[in-house]
């Protein structure tokens, strides 16, 4: 049999390059926030006064709202009564309270960055951390240690992702899509969310979780001061509760819920 014919050898043989993949897959309002907590955690940098000046103004202190009080003066002043419901949020104890803090925020933080956009992923950190705030000073009204952490908005991100975070086509979803399909398949409604296993066995591993190593709002020392577990709870509930206001995606019919989040498991098996 005949050979099948060669090329000429001059002639330039064409070779597909494989797609590239980028290197920085993370949606850029989350890499913007991230960047942001470290660009801020280099202040540990300065001197001691200066850093305690800076959590002094910064962080969130429940005395501060003390009526009773006369002569004790915040750092501050009245400003930071207000800003300090947000700012306390962007201060960390150490690298290893950062570190932990963003770990938990990047699967969870990106999926709603894709899917709220810029200007509704960075309210809803502000709200969930305000939150977050409210419930640690209802708790704590007598407390001096400044509160600081991003665990209020990490939780409350976490409690608005998994609204679709199991939805057939979503990022926890066995049946997932690609990242951007996956951040914006319909919600299920709040009462469907709540009776799915999965989300009650996510939920009650997270909560564990925050009981064994006490990842989030905690005091200056970082190492003798307790977790602020209230902040926590109030940023998840803020999460949960007002995510509807923050979803641009319109929102699964109830009856179509249940096949939205059964059929995922049932393919997936």
């Amino acid at each position: 049999m005949d050979s099948p014919p060669q090329p000429p050898s001059d002639q330039p043989v064409v070779v597909e390059e494989a797609p590239r993949e980028p290197i920085l897959t993370l949606p850029w309002p989350l890499t913007a926030y991230v960047a942001l907590l470290a660009l801020i955690h280099l202040r540990v940098l300065l001197p001691p006064e200066l850093d305690n000046w800076t959590i002094d103004v910064f962080g969130f202190i429940p005395k501060r709202y003390d009526s009773s009080l006369v002569n004790l003066q915040f750092e501050g002043g009245a400003g930071a009564k207000v800003w300090t419901f947000v700012t306390y949020s962007l201060l960390h104890a150490n690298l290893t309270h950062l570190a932990f803090n963003v770990l938990w925020l990047l699967p969870f933080g990106s999926a709603l960055a894709r899917r709220f956009g810029a200007l509704r992923f960075f309210v809803f950190l502000a709200v969930t951390a305000a939150a977050g705030a409210l419930a640690h000073l209802v708790t704590h009204e007598h407390a001096v240690v400044p509160m600081i952490g991003a665990s209020a908005s990490v939780s409350g991100a976490m409690a608005a992702a998994i609204r679709f975070a199991f939805v057939r086509g979503s990022f926890l979803s066995f049946s997932r899509s690609d990242a951007d399909t996956a951040a914006r398949v319909p919600a299920l409604p709040l009462l469907h969310a709540l009776r799915d296993g999965r989300i009650i066995g996510f939920l009650g591993v997270w909560f564990a979780l925050n009981i064994i190593f006490g990842a989030g709002g905690i005091g200056v020392d970082g190492e003798s001061a307790g977790v602020a577990w209230q902040a926590h709870i109030g940023g998840f509930f803020a999460g949960l509760l007002l995510f509807a206001l923050f979803d641009p995606v319109p929102r699964v019919r109830s009856d179509d819920a249940a096949d939205a989040s059964s059929r995922d498991l049932s393919n997936g098996i």
